[in-house]
């Protein structure tokens, strides 16, 4: 198979239309902002009158977009506007990176094409990184396939007061859509039915995805930082290695930097992280105020390839070689020395996969790991816990996602050790809609998992989870709903979990 990426001729982008054809909305994917600093922040869009068609319903060439920024929802008190030209060769997205925004402040942002306005978001600056922050609280979110079920929990995250979301991957799964639509039962056209390898069918994909109106409430509700795990490119992908059905290194890295530009096209990301080709630099730290770094994590990009097959629940020698890493000797190095020279009260780790040990063999005298965890990169995990542990660093905080179920637990230097010291914890979330419904009950909230015991909860219904830090408390709700194959559902309060500064470890407390 040989792949190839969809590109415009070299002039495709002097022709211009002063916007879309009239009697279509050109803003049916929404609108998004991300990546939040002190001074500005990213606002997306992109024009698809029709989104489910290739090029979004549009031609060629390129169009004019304005955009403006109020400190009010009626758009009274304008701060900030301008334009932009939205381009075929991206998609005809749009990412403005708007700067003189002040800090920490509530904004209103919207877009215009011709005499065609799109809804209004609302997004909200950083704070000052010189002032004392007294609390903030986000959510955060993965794994969310389309014809599992409906994205009902987005609707339920979007009438949360948040100053941000962050998404840890699976944002869209690569798979062809069934004809059927799933559990959805909303038939799809043939273009959607066969796996993502090209940009066009990607943008496809992107394009079904976006265009749900749960999705699109919480994009439009508050600011977002996003990564990716390994379906926005190729299930259990490693790097530059694929699964046998890809044919050559040459064609995975075609087809990885399809998917890596189209994921560029539909975020809320800047410039500097635009895909050149098959490489994409997605890593980053954003900070609010003194309270909470978050390190935004790439598990995917730069990891060596899975010890004894991807999808191995074993235990072997090579995932103990010490040349293996899950973030590439560049990033590895970039997260420790941040986390030492933070000056955060909490430092958030925003990671792919199940960090902490899960031994999924109930037996005590044999252990049975995922190859793709943290638990196949044993020696990468072991130099950042010793690295945390050597340079003093305190009130770390890792949120997950990727399992399809809720999960808390503490993070030990060594698990194998009941004395081992905690130097951390992990809130694992569940996914939005991957896996369907799911079931209630697992583990109840602060007892102890007899084979993992510093694993302190789990249940694998559908949701996400909400968290409010202060100076003194960091508190993690798990928000979570009894059925996603029925749109409309109710969420509710599974558990509470709260964490001491300068106190590891985390406590259990009563839901409500």
């Amino acid at each position: 198979m040989t792949l190839a990426m969809t590109t415009r001729s070299p002039d495709a982008a002097t022709r211009t239309a002063p916007a879309p054809p009239r009697g279509t909305d050109p803003f049916g994917l929404g609108v998004a902002s991300g990546d939040p600093l002190p001074d500005g922040v990213v606002l997306w869009t992109r024009l698809a009158p029709h989104p489910l068609e290739p090029w979004g319903g549009l031609d060629d060439r390129r169009y004019r977009v304005e955009w403006e920024v109020a400190e009010d929802d009626r758009f009274r008190e304008v701060v900030r506007r301008g334009g932009a030209w939205a381009t075929p060769e991206y998609s005809h997205s749009v990412h403005v990176d708007v700067r003189g925004l002040r800090p920490g402040r509530e904004y209103f942002y919207r877009f215009r094409s011709g005499g065609q306005i799109s809804r209004a978001g609302r997004t909200r600056t950083a704070p000052d990184p010189r002032r004392r922050l007294g609390s903030m609280t986000y959510a955060f979110a993965s794994c969310q396939a389309w014809q599992d079920g409906y994205f009902t929990a987005y609707r339920h995250m979007a009438a949360e007061d948040l100053d941000l979301v962050v998404h840890l991957g699976d944002y869209l799964y690569e798979g062809g859509i069934m004809p059927s639509g799933g559990v959805r039962n909303t038939p799809v056209h043939d273009g959607l039915r066969f796996r993502c390898d090209t940009l066009d069918r990607y943008r496809l994909q992107y394009g079904l995805y976006k265009s749900d109106p749960d999705l699109q409430a919480a994009h439009a509700h508050a600011p977002w930082l996003v990564t990716w795990d390994d379906h926005e490119v190729l299930n259990n992908y490693a790097g530059q290695v694929a699964d046998e059905s890809v044919s050559s290194v040459a064609d995975f890295l075609v087809w990885r930097a399809n998917a890596y530009r189209a994921f560029w096209e539909h975020q809320p990301l800047r410039r500097a992280q635009r895909a050149v080709g098959p490489d994409m630099p997605l890593y980053r730290r954003v900070a609010y105020g003194d309270l909470v770094e978050f390190d935004v994590l790439d598990g995917r990009q730069y990891r060596s390839d899975q010890a004894c097959g991807d999808g191995a629940r074993t235990d072997c020698a090579a995932r103990l070689d010490p040349a293996r890493s899950m973030l590439g000797e560049r990033q590895e190095k970039w997260l420790t020395d941040g986390l030492a020279g933070s000056r955060a009260r909490w430092k958030v780790l925003a990671n792919q996969v199940v960090m902490a040990q899960n031994d999924f063999d109930p037996d005590p005298g044999a252990q049975n790991f995922s190859m793709d965890f943290w638990d196949g990169y044993k020696a990468s995990r072991d130099r950042l816990f010793r690295s945390i542990a050597e340079r003093g660093v305190q009130d770390v905080v890792v949120i997950t996602g990727d399992a399809h179920r809720a999960q808390a637990g503490d993070l030990t230097l060594d698990f194998d050790d009941p004395g081992s010291p905690t130097i951390g914890s992990e809130f694992l979330g569940t996914s939005i809609s991957s896996g369907g419904d799911g079931s209630a009950g697992g583990l109840p909230p602060g007892r102890h998992d007899p084979v993992n015991p510093h694993v302190r909860f789990r249940d694998n219904r559908r949701g996400y989870v909400t968290c409010t830090l202060t100076p003194h408390e960091y508190r993690a709700s798990y928000r979570l709903l009894p059925q996603v194959s029925r749109p409309g559902a109710p969420v509710a309060t599974a558990a509470r979990f709260v964490i001491e500064s300068g106190r590891p470890g985390l406590h259990a407390e009563e839901a409500r």
